[in-house]
């Protein structure tokens, strides 16, 4: 942004309030009708007769200093004097031209108001298509420019199928639905007259100049478009595919159908989204605005609301990324876990011994370990992540130390209760081993669950091994640290895009929900991971 405008976004957050003072239930309709017209494109207002849709417009013309305001109600018998202007009498007594004097009417005016839009005939409604399409107006045999920032046309009907307006419509970017006031209170003001003056005064602070208008068009072009925030336009244009593609629609396809025009001027909304809230580039918050660019009639309204809420819960800002990635790591390492253990679990023998099968652990191997004056040590290591295996040593046991010859005896009959110590207490503990229907050593926990073993000296043997879960390790954890680096992005891209002067109030809390909530999920998973991520990086330790 130059300097100038650096205060911008401050002065378009007044100007949203004066607009919108003493208008209930208006608040969010006046906010996009003034980004339309601050960004030159039209809007569309469907809703029910005698729901303040011109009062509306008429609003708007006052954020502009020195501007003509044109308002017209649309009819059958509509004629095109009655909209750009009658025709020159004296122009076509002395030049034999037809030139329509255009001041007072359409052509002159910066904010229109057309109501009852496709009530109009084919020689109005072309005509308005060339001033929106080149904002210009065709008199005679000048071409005039038109000053027109915004038109709104509004209706309570949608054009008929088949009767050629779809290019028209489609020229209206921005399509709101305008209901009933809802709110009681709101109601019970506009019924004892508190609804305000149809007037309001903006001050010369605040009010837009036409030269600096001109001048915010071109900066607004200079806004970027990150690649990330393309991806996310194209994710929802794939989400709105889908829809369109799905049978169980009761509404034709076309009605999902979005042109490549549409889309186009659709971003340059949301650049000038990001501009007057003071940003140099797009926000995923800017997105949320499409709500209301890519609907058709109120059926396919429905399915797009719905498919931006999922868009703005889940993909806006990675949120369901950063969660598939955070489960992606927790199903590696759980998998690497089991391998350890398959791998690295210790395999008992057994013989036969009057008539009785009699367990048999080769110690052979094994290192010696000493601890306090006890020196024939073994070193038995546990492979699942925090458990604990006696009262005395809370917490995380990854090994304990047993006399060789001790344990060697007990084991013979299977499950045994032999004294040893854990990890690098001194204190001597009570520990209770077994050999499970597989054959596999393992240690109890203390609320008796069996924990697989491996003995130092015997199992580790295979070093290729270590190295390769240490790799899978370290891109399992890349993963759970890129999930919450999105997720660390995803809040200060929200923070940077608020308060924001446009977007849709309930899909910000969706959005802002969602993240809470990935916030959330992602550290309970990540409390999980690392324990059996460190478990697995330290692997080499405990066998030391």
């Amino acid at each position: 942004m130059t300097t100038n405008n650096v205060l911008l976004p401050e002065r378009i957050q007044k100007l949203v309030q004066a607009l919108s003072s003493g208008v209930y239930e208006r608040e969010d309709t006046i906010r996009l009708c003034l980004l339309a017209a601050l960004s030159g494109e039209s809007v569309f207002l469907l809703g029910p007769p005698g729901i303040a849709k011109s009062y509306i417009a008429k609003r708007l013309i006052e954020a502009f200093d020195d501007s003509q305001f044109f308002e017209y109600l649309m009819t059958r018998f509509s004629t095109p004097e009655e909209v750009f202007g009658p025709l020159s009498i004296q122009e076509l007594k002395d030049n034999g031209k037809y030139v329509r004097l255009t001041e007072g009417y359409l052509p002159s005016a910066d904010v229109v108001f057309l109501d009852e839009i496709w009530k109009a005939g084919p020689a109005i409604l072309n005509t308005l298509l060339t001033v929106v399409n080149e904002r210009v107006y065709r008199n005679g045999s000048e071409v005039l420019p038109v000053p027109m920032r915004l038109l709104v046309t509004a209706s309570n009907e949608l054009p008929e199928p088949d009767s050629g307006l779809d290019a028209l419509y489609d020229r209206m970017l921005v399509r709101i639905f305008v209901n009933r006031i809802q709110e009681k209170g709101n109601f019970k003001r506009l019924l004892t007259g508190e609804s305000g003056e149809t007037r309001v005064e903006i001050g010369p602070e605040i009010s837009i100049k036409a030269q600096e208008y001109q001048q915010w068009q071109s900066q607004i072009d200079q806004v970027s478009l990150s690649d990330d925030v393309f991806e996310k336009i194209y994710a929802l244009k794939m989400l709105l595919e889908r829809e369109a593609d799905d049978p169980s629609h009761a509404f034709p396809v076309e009605e999902l159908y979005i042109s490549d025009r549409r889309w186009k001027k659709a971003v340059r909304l949301l650049k000038a989204s990001a501009f007057f809230n003071g940003r140099k580039d797009v926000n995923p918050v800017d997105l949320l605005l499409l709500q209301e660019c890519l609907w058709h009639s109120p059926e396919s309204r429905v399915v797009v609301s719905d498919t931006m809420r999922k868009f703005a819960s889940n993909i806006c800002f990675n949120q369901q990324e950063a969660l598939a990635l955070a489960l992606e790591a927790g199903e590696d390492i759980k998998v690497l876990s089991d391998d350890i253990i398959d791998v690295l679990g210790h395999t008992v023998d057994t013989e036969l011994s009057m008539r009785k099968e009699k367990v048999k652990v080769d110690l052979s191997q094994a290192r010696r370990y000493s601890v306090n004056m006890s020196n024939d040590l073994i070193k038995l290591v546990m492979l699942d992540s925090n458990p604990s295996v006696s009262e005395k040593e809370k917490g995380d046991s990854r090994w304990v130390y047993v006399d060789a010859t001790e344990f060697e005896k007990k084991i013979k009959s299977g499950a045994c209760d032999v004294y040893g110590y854990v990890n690098k207490n001194t204190n001597l503990c009570m520990l209770k081993f077994d050999v499970d229907g597989e054959h596999c050593l393992v240690i109890k926990d203390i609320a008796n669950r069996p924990v697989s073993v491996a003995i130092a000296g015997v199992d580790d043997s295979d070093s290729h091994a270590f190295t390769e879960w240490q790799t899978k390790n370290e891109a399992a954890i890349a993963k759970i640290e890129e999930a919450k680096h999105l997720i660390r992005i995803a809040r200060v891209q929200l923070n940077a895009a608020l308060p924001h002067h446009f977007a849709n109030s309930e899909l910000l809390e969706v959005i802002a929900s969602s993240i809470t909530d990935a916030e959330e999920s992602l550290q309970r998973q990540t409390m999980k991971f690392e324990k059996s991520a460190f478990r697995v990086r330290m692997l080499t330790d405990y066998f030391a």
